[in-house]
């Protein structure tokens, strides 16, 4: 199995949910970070005064799935985030040990 995180610039959220749902993915979980990258941060107006953004809104996805479906899961979030701009976002891939669902005491790729 793996645990697939994603971190997305938010207003990308919808097309990627879509784009998972189109090749069997069942659930995800979303979370709300802020962070920087290479882009560092940005400058805002705000009431005629200039100030410094150093932590820049973005979501964070993490999805767990089994080995299989690991490559289609990346390429389709790729797909659907990117803008071609600096700041689209991040995929990182990690070994998922166990995974057990709690109501039913399932384990592993069938907990998922």
């Amino acid at each position: 199995m793996k645990m697939i995180v994603a971190v997305i610039k938010p207003h990308r959220l919808d097309q990627v949910r879509d784009a998972l749902t189109e090749i069997g993915v069942l659930g995800l979980t979303v979370s709300e970070v802020r962070g920087y990258g290479r882009q560092g941060g940005h400058t805002e107006i705000y009431r005629g005064a200039e100030y410094q953004v150093n932590f820049v809104p973005k979501l964070k996805m993490e999805i767990a799935v089994p080995n299989e479906l690991a490559e289609r899961v990346v390429e389709a979030i790729r797909v659907a985030a990117n803008n071609d701009q600096i700041g689209d976002g991040k995929i990182f891939v990690l070994d998922l040990e166990q995974a057990m669902r709690i109501r039913t005491g399932e384990t592993d790729d069938d907990a998922l």
